[in-house]
C-alpha cells in the first residue's frame, strides 16, 4: 500500500554523507552519497540514498525518494507492539518495547528513524555489521513487519474482546 506523502507533515534528518569517488583518466570525479529519514512522528516513515555531485542535489534527491518509499508502523502508545529481530546484509538490529519513561535506547542511526516514526520508549540492539546503510535498512525492515494485535487477529480470523 503506497501512502501519499502531500498527507503527512514531514520532518527530514540526514543519516550519514559519504564522499564517493570515480576514477577517470585524468583523475578522480568525485561525488556524494546521502542517506535520509523522512517522517512525521506519527507512525509514518521512509528512508532512502540519494547521489549527485554536490550534497544539497543528493539530499533533495534521497528525501524525494524518502517520500516515495513511506510506511506505516504500528504503534502500541508511545512504542512497538512486540520484539522483533530483522536482517538486512551484515546489519541486524532487535527491538524490544519499553515501558513509558524509558527513552529511546538505541545508536545513531537507528535513533534516527525510531525518533522519524514517533516512538518514544523502546530498547534496541545492533548486532552484526555497523554500517549505517544496513543498519537502518534493517530497521525499517523490522518496523515494515511489525503487526498489532488487531491485524493477527483478523489474520486468524478472531475478533478481539473488549477490555
Amino acid at each position: 500500500m503506497r501512502l501519499d506523502p502531500a498527507q503527512f507533515t514531514l520532518s527530514e534528518k540526514v543519516i550519514t554523507i559519504n564522499r564517493v569517488a570515480k576514477v577517470v583518466k585524468g583523475g578522480k570525479r568525485f561525488s556524494f552519497n546521502c542517506l535520509v529519514v523522512v517522517g512525521d512522528g506519527q507512525g509514518h516513515v521512509g528512508v532512502s540514498t540519494g547521489k549527485a555531485r554536490e550534497i544539497q542535489s543528493a539530499i533533495a534527491k534521497a528525501v524525494n525518494r524518502a517520500k516515495k518509499n513511506l510506511i506505516s508502523v504500528p504503534l502500541v502508545g508511545s512504542t512497538i507492539p512486540h520484539e522483533i529481530t530483522a536482517v538486512f546484509g551484515a546489519g541486524r538490529i532487535f527491538m524490544k518495547p519499553a515501558a513509558p519513561g524509558t527513552g529511546v535506547v538505541a545508536g545513531g542511526s537507528v535513533r534516527a528513524v525510531l525518533e522519524a516514526v514517533g516512538v518514544k520508549d523502546i530498547l534496541t540492539k545492533s548486532l552484526g555489521s555497523s554500517n549505517a546503510f544496513n543498519v537502518v535498512y534493517a530497521t525499517m525492515k523490522g518496523l515494515e513487519t511489525m503487526r498489532s494485535k488487531e491485524a493477527v487477529a483478523k489474520l486468524r480470523g478472531k475478533e478481539l474482546a473488549e477490555v
